[in-house]
């Protein structure tokens, strides 16, 4: 069975679920909802195996399906980087599937048969996106992902839903207006919708420049750039936690496979300046996301804004990549991109597990403000520990899949930054310090969030009573959790498929970045490291406290008192507990401007102002039509028919008079006409 039947299959199940969900409207709800499930978790399975077949094989599988449309062919292409793509999204498919067997029983008449309706839709869109070969198809998929995104955005039904998608679908609608004007410059100038006739093309410097542009916003808006995020904190939140990591972890990252199809593989990335704009607003982006996850105490929303500071951290990668290729330099050109890929592949699974980790949190506490939890690492001891896995994985610390893909985009910028070139010079080490920073300032952020969340004694009855959750929950979270490790653990074996699809999107000769159990930036002289050395030294590490503990666990416990923690002689009182404001206070207020800037960064601030100016002018333009033209046609048409009127007095002998003059006036005609 070849990948594409094994895709075929994959996709039928999505459909099939979708189609299942629409029976789950009466009684038998529950069983559809879990029915739907079991059959995307296939479908997810069989989505890793045909991208596993296709990336093992190396070949680019094509076929042609029946299209109504003369004037576009339904072209499905499995290529290195869609085959990576399918292999991303089947991935969070299956923890989300399982996750949902239980989790959507929450949903249990309030239209949840409509939630697995829309979410299987919304996945075999992205799918059969990432694999259509023409632009046309392309953009329908892209619609058709989108507008089902948009109604699980609308699932709670509140105001704060609404808004958020409302906000969703302008912003996402903008960009793909440009995506369409973008690809309609691409079809006038090779006279063909398919993207295999995009590729090579001559164009003149100033209209490839505009083709970029116009592609890297209208993607930069579905994955949530800075200056156009405006609607992801609000979006993700609203959605059930099992699509939020399929949002947030999958839906986004087709916004950086667009940025990457469009300016380097169409576009060849070949002017530098665009890898400078791409890593610029990477780095920004990267920065800024997490600031402002910093002073969210909605965990959802928390979660959001790091997913800004991930996609920035990956557009780095790509920038990297763009200006490599466009200065002749290949290799740091492919370890950036293998880092933005890995990190891609990375954020998708740790970004997955912590949405599913906050959707079982907020499950048994019944609320999203993280200063309403508490203690929850001893009444939730599974959900804490995989939580605890993801929070550590995105804080990019060894030996987890988070640090080996930051370590790539280090590694390239570090290479960028010894070439003799001015700008690259300058922009290396910029890109290093700003991905410092953001690191910083990603731990910091999820002490905050665990320690909250997990530690310390519950702050609420609903956070005390709390229990943990079922297995399908624990399996989709604790997936996940092990597959952060098995990409960091394993990456030394992992790392060089990416690197091959790296190369692949480039063209570009491969390269060498393993050696045993050890990664290198291709070469040994630059950097060198062992995730499965640093896991082994950490485990030792950790068994050594335990002996010691365990030898003198008596001892101790005869001199540990119970009670109140102390309060420096004062009565010890919950408010004394460190909270979520307190730690990030102290930034919030050194860094006030530029949370003040949030506000006049949000792109939903500026459309809201647009569209009520729109509307006020509309009105008062209506008002303005109906006052000058309306009105005074009606008086004229009044005042005719009312002098009229008064020609129908009801007198019978006038009536006459009228018909006598009429006559006269038909015999007079003729005769002035000439007629005998």
């Amino acid at each position: 069975m070849s990948p594409l039947e094994l895709l075929a299959l994959s996709i039928g199940c999505y459909l099939v679920a979708s189609l299942i969900s629409l029976l789950g409207s009466g009684k038998q709800e529950e069983a559809v909802m879990s029915l739907t499930g079991v059959i995307s978790t296939i479908g997810g399975i069989l989505g890793v195996a045909s991208a596993g077949y296709a990336l093992a094989s190396g070949q680019t599988w094509h076929t042609e399906l029946y299209s109504p449309f003369s004037f576009a062919q339904f072209l499905i292409s499995m290529d290195a980087l869609n085959a990576f793509m399918v292999m991303v999204i089947s991935l969070i498919v299956i923890a989300s599937s399982i996750y949902s067997l239980q989790y959507m029983k929450e949903y249990l008449g309030k239209g949840g048969w409509g939630i697995c309706f829309f979410l299987n839709l919304f996945v075999a869109s992205m799918v059969l996106l990432v694999v259509s070969d023409n632009a046309f198809y392309f953009i329908v998929f892209f619609e058709m992902m989108s507008l089902a995104s948009y109604f699980l955005v609308l699932v709670e039904q509140s105001g704060k839903s609404v808004k958020a998608g409302l906000n969703y679908f302008f912003i996402a609608h903008a960009g793909s207006i440009l995506i369409m004007i973008a690809f309609f410059m691409l079809y006038r100038a090779s006279g063909s919708v398919n993207f295999a006739d995009f590729y090579h093309l001559h164009l003149p410097t100033w209209e490839a420049s505009v083709i970029f542009l116009l592609a890297f916003f209208g993607f930069g808006a579905k994955a949530g750039m800075i200056l156009l995020h405006g609607w992801l904190p609000m979006a993700h939140p609203a959605a059930p936690s099992h699509t939020s990591a399929l949002m947030s972890g999958v839906m986004v990252k087709i916004g950086i496979y667009g940025i990457i199809k469009v300016g380097v593989m169409f576009l060849g990335g070949s002017e530098a300046w665009w890898g400078y704009v791409v890593l610029a607003f990477g780095a920004v982006s990267s920065v800024l996301g997490v600031m402002y996850a910093l002073a969210e105490h909605d965990i959802k929303r928390l979660l959001a804004y790091h997913t800004v500071e991930n996609v920035g951290i990956i557009l780095m990668g790509v920038g990297v990549a763009m200006i490599g290729m466009a200065t002749n330099h290949p290799i740091f050109a492919a370890l950036g991109l293998l880092g933005a890929l890995y990190h891609l592949l990375n954020h998708a699974v740790f970004k997955g597990l912590l949405f599913l980790g906050a959707g079982s949190v907020i499950y048994r506490t019944h609320t999203k403000d993280m200063e309403h939890m508490g203690g929850l690492a001893k009444l939730m001891p599974y959900t804490a520990i995989a939580f605890l896995i993801g929070t550590m994985a995105i804080s990019a610390l060894p030996p987890l899949n988070g640090f080996v893909s930051e370590w790539f985009i280090y590694q390239s910028l570090f290479s960028m930054s010894h070439q003799s070139d001015v700008s690259m010079l300058i922009a290396g080490p910029f890109g290093v310090v700003m991905l410092a920073i953001t690191g910083a300032l990603a731990c910091m952020c999820f002490v905050k969030v665990y320690g909250i969340c997990f530690s310390g004694t519950p702050r609420t009855e609903a956070a005390a009573n709390a229990k943990e959750v079922g297995w399908p929950m624990l399996t989709g979270t604790g997936f996940l959790a092990v597959l952060c490790i098995v990409l960091g653990v394993g990456s030394p074996w992992i790392a060089p498929h990416i690197s091959n699809v790296a190369t692949a999107v480039l063209q570009a000769s491969p390269i060498t970045v393993q050696d045993g159990f050890a990664l290198h930036p291709v070469s040994t002289s630059q950097a060198i490291l062992s995730t499965p050395v640093i896991a082994i030294s950490l485990l030792v590490l950790l068994i050594v406290p335990a002996v010691i503990l365990a030898l003198f666990r008596g001892a101790r416990l005869k001199r540990r008192h119970r009670g109140d923690p102390w309060a420096c002689g004062y009565a010890y009182e919950q408010r004394m507990t460190v909270s979520a404001g307190s730690i990030t206070q102290p930034l919030k207020h050194m860094f006030a401007p530029v949370y003040r800037l949030r506000k006049q960064l949000d792109p939903s601030g500026w459309m809201k102002r647009t569209l009520d100016g729109t509307t006020s002018a509309a009105s008062a333009s209506e008002s303005a039509f109906d006052r000058y033209l309306i009105e005074p046609t009606c008086r004229l048409v009044l005042g005719i028919s009312n002098r009229v009127a008064k020609l129908q007095s009801g007198d019978f002998r006038l009536y006459c008079l009228y018909i006598v003059v009429a006559l006269i006036v038909l015999l007079i005609l003729p005769i002035s006409s000439g007629v005998k």
